[in-house]
């Protein structure tokens, strides 16, 4: 089974973990590595490896104050399933999430009482996250894309395999670079709504070229 079609919609929670994690973008189809160490985050985990092991990545917001300690997240953030797990001698987690689809926080339920943090989700507006990507798509931005990575890690003295790259079916490269690149947290949400794919391809290449040369982009950026 594709495991963009696990869960399948019909299955979907109502209500999900969220781990809050600045710089932490997981997008569908990505894979994410996260080292987990806090308490309530271990709790978490164990509480959702008993129950289909999934859990809820969203940003927070830098534009809001921090509320008790607590940060204000964006209301759209992704469903990930735990797709390996290990422990470490210390008592860590070493978890990968893969990205499953995009939800919209409806609401901010009562923390459960381990202290994680939980929210009622809706999945519906983004369904189609569910679908594998078409090979083809936005492969018209794959010569603009490649175009501009390469100021972009001169820019930053990054050394990179371009053969590998340059080999990457499109949908794998996109999601790959927005989410491992050091962008901010207001670009990493705006790369995480773009309606679709194509749509993420062309903001991940403006993206890069303002990085790149950030002189002589000043006011480009999203808002």
């Amino acid at each position: 089974m594709s495991p963009f079609r696990d869960p399948r919609p019909g299955g979907l929670p109502a209500e999900i973990p969220i781990f809050p994690l600045q710089g932490a973008l997981l997008l569908p189809g990505g894979r994410l590595p996260l080292n987990i160490f806090e308490p309530r985050y271990l709790a978490m985990v164990e509480d959702a490896l008993g129950t289909g092991r999934l859990l809820g990545m969203v940003l927070p917001d830098p534009a809001h104050p921090r509320i008790e300690g607590r940060s204000t997240i964006y209301r759209t953030g992704c469903l990930g399933r735990i797709a390996s797990f290990s422990e470490t001698d210390d008592g860590r987690y070493l978890i990968t999430l893969l990205g499953l689809l995009r939800f919209r926080v409806v609401e901010e339920l009562p923390d459960r009482p381990s202290g994680y943090r939980q929210v009622s989700a809706d999945f519906s507006p983004y369904l189609a996250d569910l679908d594998p990507p078409p090979e083809g798509q936005a492969q018209d931005a794959r010569a603009p894309l490649l175009a501009a990575l390469r100021p972009y890690f001169a820019a930053r003295h990054i050394e990179v395999d371009w053969s590998a790259i340059e080999r990457m079916a499109m949908p794998a490269l996109v999601t790959t670079l927005c989410m491992i690149c050091p962008f901010d947290g207001r670009e990493q949400q705006a790369l995480l709504e773009a309606a679709d794919p194509v749509q993420r391809a062309d903001l991940l290449v403006t993206l890069l070229r303002i990085d790149a040369n950030p002189s002589a982009s000043m006011g480009q950026r999203p808002s």
